[in-house]
């Protein structure tokens, strides 16, 4: 009999939990006490732990010296650390709450993580599948863990709400679920609603700024949002570093990327309601970083393609050759300038000027950001095969009135839409390239011939986007003669009969500017250009040509809207070479 009771005891004990085999080990615990405690724990529905040090069996400083010698584990004093210098990011603040740990460093690939409990295998299993690293568990009291887990969690709940403000209402709805709805899994994994909310308060803010792009930006120890307002970067806000993968994986759902993939770089969409009958495009990138994924948001505005050349700042003469270029029946316009000058929104206000029923347009893009109805408009997809140059001998078999390429970026593409320009089909595209001038050069250092070259270009437009001066707090400059004729104004012009302005800065703008205007060089090819290309002519020789016929380099043209009272000398100047 004595030996059934035996069995069964140790039955028993095996039931109870590692920290209660450990206790009564140690003899801090009776076997039956331990069972009881099991037991009422489990009628309750909570840890054993808790229950222990509730019931008040074993107080919190025992148990934490009773698992320190009985795991050969370090014990550490809570009281000596201070929330706000605690790692951030490391772990899902969810599963510290959930497991009642908190992680106190990293080194190498292993996290040196606090708790109460080092015998509980499934917080250990989840904490390696959650971050892909070892575990070292050093020893704490439990109320002191308690506390320290509820500090670190306010500190991170407390910053959000300050970014996100009090007075700001959520709408679900306001975000297009259509990728959502399809990732049902993923979304109980990311469906947090204080980062539903700051992701929602951030690309309404940016679309009320006027930005042009979002960055967030993971670092080890911190994370940062900047907006880029009127070319130049600003930080907006700096959330605690510990929602960067559940904002990343946020982002990835609604853009249809996937969100167990953190790599590779990848491209998706995703949209955001305005109003009843205003939805605007948001481009996707990401980037694996050292800390994290970095994740630029780009806003595409449909109505931006909308507003007409007019609003684009072209002067009388510039706009005038365009239209003159854009109607001819064949030829190819080009488009160039850096990355952020204004290249997409100027190719798609042509494409809405020729957009009619009589005209099919074809476009390759990479990808296709503002959506123009009648337009059919094919994103680039280099894994599935769909190149610039596999959609462009496409299109030349769907008897295309206008072909636009997104960007010309090597010798079987650029040669495609030469040939496309040359047998009946105006192309509009873009290059990467400084001014006008260079343009030509830059093809022919890409392998296309001379005479191909004069044969198909009719025009080239370089272009770059100034700060435009706040009309509320411009004031005029006292900038001597010298300094403007060095700047590149002429003699004749400075003649006193307009005034220079520069930036103030005011509620109603940033230091001093606001929104920006177009600076231009739209250069046709004319027949004496022709024959500089033909001869295999320098840029140099081209721009002086150009010079003779009236085109304004972009310098001249940033000079004459700082005549206009639109911008700065400044701004002029480090925005154009001379």
């Amino acid at each position: 009999m004595a030996v059934v009771n035996s069995i069964g005891n140790e039955a028993t004990s095996q039931a109870l939990p590692g920290l209660g085999r450990a206790l009564v080990l140690a003899g801090k615990l009776g076997q039956q006490a331990a069972e009881e405690i099991f037991a009422k724990a489990k009628s309750r529905r909570i840890s054993f732990i808790a229950e222990l040090t509730e019931s008040g069996a074993v107080s919190a400083f025992d148990l934490a010296h009773t698992m320190s010698t009985a795991f050969a584990a370090p014990l550490l004093d809570l009281d000596a650390i201070d929330p706000q210098r605690l790692p951030k990011g490391l772990l899902d603040p969810k599963i510290c709450q959930a497991y009642r740990i908190v992680v106190l460093s990293k080194r190498s690939n292993r996290l040196m993580v606090a708790t109460a409990d080092p015998s509980d295998q499934e917080a250990a299993e989840k904490i390696k599948f959650s971050t892909q690293m070892g575990v070292e568990w050093i020893i704490a009291e439990y109320d002191k863990l308690l506390k320290l887990v509820e500090a670190s969690l306010a500190t991170t709940a407390e910053a959000m709400d300050k970014i996100i403000g009090g007075d700001f209402e959520f709408e679900e709805s306001a975000l297009d679920l259509a990728a959502i709805e399809a990732e049902d899994a993923a979304v109980s994994e990311v469906d947090d609603a204080p980062v539903v909310k700051f992701l929602q308060k951030m690309l309404l803010d940016a679309f009320n700024m006027r930005a042009s792009d979002l960055h967030f930006e993971p670092f080890e120890h911190t994370y940062r949002v900047r907006f880029r307002v009127d070319g130049e970067l600003r930080e907006i806000a700096s959330p605690p570093v510990s929602i960067k993968e559940k904002l990343a994986a946020r982002i990835k759902v609604i853009s249809k990327l996937d969100i167990s993939e953190k790599r590779v770089p990848q491209d998706g969409k995703m949209k955001l309601k305005i109003g009843p009958d205003r939805v605007i495009d948001f481009r996707v990138s990401t980037l694996p970083t050292m800390f994290g994924e970095k994740i630029v948001i780009r806003i595409l505005d449909p109505s931006s393609a909308k507003l007409g050349i007019d609003a684009l700042g072209y002067e009388p003469a510039e706009k005038e050759r365009l239209l003159a270029a854009i109607s001819r029946p064949y030829g190819m316009v080009l488009v160039t300038g850096p990355t952020g000058s204004g290249k997409t929104v100027s190719l798609y206000t042509c494409l809405n000027i020729l957009n009619t029923p009589g005209v099919n347009i074809a476009t390759a893009e990479d990808p296709a950001e503002i959506t123009l109805p009648g337009v059919n408009q094919v994103s680039m997809n280099d894994k599935a095969g769909m190149t610039f140059s596999v959609a462009l001998k496409a299109f030349l078999r769907q008897d295309p009135d206008i072909i636009m390429v997104g960007e010309i970026r090597d010798i079987e593409t650029a040669d495609i839409s030469i040939k496309a320009a040359q047998t009946g089909h105006l192309v509009l595209s873009t290059l990467h390239t400084n001014d006008a001038p260079t343009t030509l050069t830059r093809m022919r250092n890409m392998g296309i011939a001379p005479f191909n070259i004069a044969s198909s270009v009719i025009l080239i437009t370089a272009q770059r986007l100034a700060r435009r001066l706040c009309p509320h707090c411009k004031t005029p400059a006292d900038i001597p003669r010298e300094t403007l004729i060095e700047a590149g104004f002429r003699e004749d012009d400075v003649d006193g009969s307009w005034t220079p302005y520069r930036p103030v800065g005011c509620a109603l703008c940033t230091n001093g500017y606001k929104g920006r205007v177009g600076i231009y060089q739209v250069m046709p090819i004319t027949e004496e250009i022709q024959r500089i290309i033909l001869r295999d002519g320098s840029a140099l020789e081209i721009a002086a040509q150009a010079e003779s016929e009236g085109v304004n380099s972009l310098r001249q043209s940033g000079l004459h809207k700082v005549k206009l009272g639109m911008t700065s000398v400044e701004e002029v100047l480090g925005c154009t070479n001379v």
